[in-house]
Order: structure tokens, then sequence, then C-alpha cells
């Protein structure tokens, strides 16, 4: 039988308000928003008027002080989810935070360790493994009919122009712990390695082309996979047409998702060879259809798992294992080093900050 779970919004800005339209539409009545957290008092009566929100506090602490509840939804800018989750973990609350969860591996680390000591459990927002057509794709390739991985490819060629950054935390290693690969790439990025399983090494490159900011505005990676199969990554915030796209090209078909900040069933294409075309497109063809990529998609799960006491979908597991990535496109790109999975342990700089012992350009900011 399902409950309704009490839920925080922290951070009231635009991202809070997708979080808020999401939850509204797709759990009314399973996740309610009692309560919002933002130190701008206008920002936050705004948010409560909205929404119809009873109550409002500046701190996070204040929250905590003062509602029961199960849930803390973190959105707030990159330098406030570590020190956020934290605080609601030791109150033995819930945490969905936006990605990227942590400014670093050893933020990570240390909300991990919260988690272990909590009755409470940290998810974070990861809203494109949950569209029916991702799921369809890992069935499929779990079920054999795709054959082995050989090739691949993830793209986000996103455009944000110089006025995006005169917001203060943006652009910055120390508050949103990196450019596009960190900010942006990450959903993409994340979304693939939920298809193709873990990665075993990287090399790549970083840029910074255009944009007056301390971090990246670009970067390349080539990421060797567990399995051996091979991933072309580009993460651009300068590319004026912008999509996000992953192609995956199995021995029996190529599957392309191409979309931009959300995906549907319409939104991916399957090119089966000649001779196993029958097998895939009758696989490719079934179940489960009609859910697209959101965060609401997430949230029906979230609730999911609470109905049931069992951990968030996405693993603390699965979560380090996307941000180690970030972290290792890092640390090659600025080393000019081959990075293998583990080599970024607590004695590395990038174990401390994604741009580990400084980018090679001038800061900007």
């Amino acid at each position: 039988m399902s409950s309704t779970y009490r839920l925080a919004v922290v951070g009231t800005g635009g991202i809070a308000h997708l979080h808020a339209d999401e939850l509204r539409k797709h759990v009314p009545d399973r996740i309610e928003i009692t309560a919002a957290v933002d130190p701008d008092t206008a920002r936050l009566d705004a948010f409560k008027e909205r929404f119809g929100v009873a109550r409002g506090y500046a701190t996070i602490e204040e929250l905590l002080a003062n509602e029961e509840l199960d849930l803390v939804d973190l959105c707030t800018p990159p330098v406030a989810h570590a020190p956020g989750a934290i605080a609601a973990l030791d109150a033995g609350v819930g945490v969905v935070c936006e990605k990227p969860p942590a400014l670093s591996l050893e933020e990570f680390d240390r909300i991990a360790a919260a988690a272990a000591a909590s009755s409470a459990d940290f998810a974070v927002i990861s809203q494109h493994r949950f569209g029916s057509a991702a799921e369809r794709v890992r069935n499929m390739a779990a079920s054999g009919v795709l054959g082995r991985l050989a090739v691949a490819k993830c793209d986000t060629l996103w455009f944000r122009p110089e006025e995006y950054f005169a917001v203060e935390w943006r652009g910055r290693w120390e508050t949103e712990g990196g450019g596009p690969t960190m900010g942006h790439g990450i959903h993409q990025i994340d979304t693939l390695l939920s298809l193709v399983g873990p990665w075993s090494e990287v090399v790549a490159t970083a840029h910074r082309h255009r944009r007056q900011t301390n971090t990246e505005d670009v970067s390349h990676a080539i990421v060797t996979l567990e399995s051996g199969a091979s991933v072309v990554v580009t993460n651009s915030l300068l590319s004026p047409r912008e999509t996000s796209q992953i192609r995956l090209d199995y021995d029996t078909a190529t599957v392309e998702l191409d979309h931009l900040y959300g995906y549907g069933d319409d939104n991916w294409r399957i090119h089966p060879i000649p001779s196993a075309a029958e097998d895939v497109q009758r696989a490719w063809a079934g179940e489960p259809r009609g859910q697209a990529s959101g965060h609401g998609a997430q949230f029906k799960r979230i609730a999911d798992a609470l109905d049931g006491r069992t951990a968030p979908p996405v693993t603390l597991d699965e979560a380090r294992r996307t941000l180690e990535l970030l972290a290792a496109i890092y640390a090659s790109a600025f080393t000019g080093k081959r990075v293998r999975a583990g080599d970024i342990d607590p004695t590395s700089p990038f174990y401390q900050r994604m741009d580990g012992s400084g980018a090679p350009w001038p800061d900007r900011k």
C-alpha cells in the first residue's frame, strides 16, 4: 500500500521549480512538498506561493530542527550538496540530490559514509536512466539479442552564452566543480554507463576555448569499458545546434538516441543487420514502452522504494562510478596520462578537487 511522504525542497531556483512541477504532475498523492528552504526571502516566498507550500526556512539546519520529514530534495548549487546531504542523513532524513552529487570524490565519500551510518538513504537524480526505451535497450543487451557492444559515442553538445556565467557560482571549480563535463555532460555519461556497464580507463583532453570561466568549456575523452568496448565522449558548451546523443554499435544492431534535455520512445532508433533483423525488431517492439525520461519517472521509483523500504533505484556505487569517470577525465586531460578506474585514491589531488593541482590556464573570475 502506498504512503504519502513528506518532502522539503532545499533551494528554490529554476531546477527546484522543475522538480516541484514534476512531483505535482507525477506523484501528487505519494510525495507532498511540506516545506522549502532558501536564504533569499523573495525567492522563497515566490516558490511557496506558486506551489502552495506552507512553511519556509532560511537554512537546512532550521528546517531539520523544525520539521518531521521523509525526504529533502537538494536543488541548491553544487557547492551546497555535500553539506546539505550530510546534515539530512545525520538527522535520519532521506536525500534526493541533483547532479553533480558532490564537488569531488572526497566529498562524495563523506556523503556515502553518512548514508552508511544513517537510517535513511541518499539518491542522486539520474532521470535519463528511467525512460522505457533505455530500459528496453538494457533488457535487449542482457538477453543477448544485440550481441556484444563494440563501439559507442556519447555527446553533450550544448550552448551557453557568456551571460549564463554571470551567476556567481557557475564556471568555478570551487562552487560548480567543473564545466560541461561535470555540470552538463554528467547527464548523458550517467545514462551511457547505465546502458553499457562499468568503465576501465580513459584518455582525455579539456579546453577553454571561448568562455570567461575558470573551468573548461569543451572536453573530449576516449573511454575503454570493462567489456573491452570503446566510447568517444564529447562535452561542449559552444555548440549552437544543441543536441544530446548516444550511439551504441552492437554486433547485430546500432542503437541511437538523439534528444536535448529529455527523451521519449520516438527519440530512439535501431538499425539491425539484415541477418538479425527479425529477432532484433521483435525485441525492439516489446515492452516496456511509453515512459519518457525525466524527474517524474525517477520520483515514482523513489516512492516505490520507500513503499517497499528498499534502497533507492540508483545505488551509491553507481553514482560514484559516474563521478569517478568525470574525475578521471579531468585527471587525464590535465596530466596527459591514461587514467584507470581506481587510480584516483585519497593520495591524488584529483580526489580532493576535479581540477587537481590546477587547470593549465589562468583564472578568469
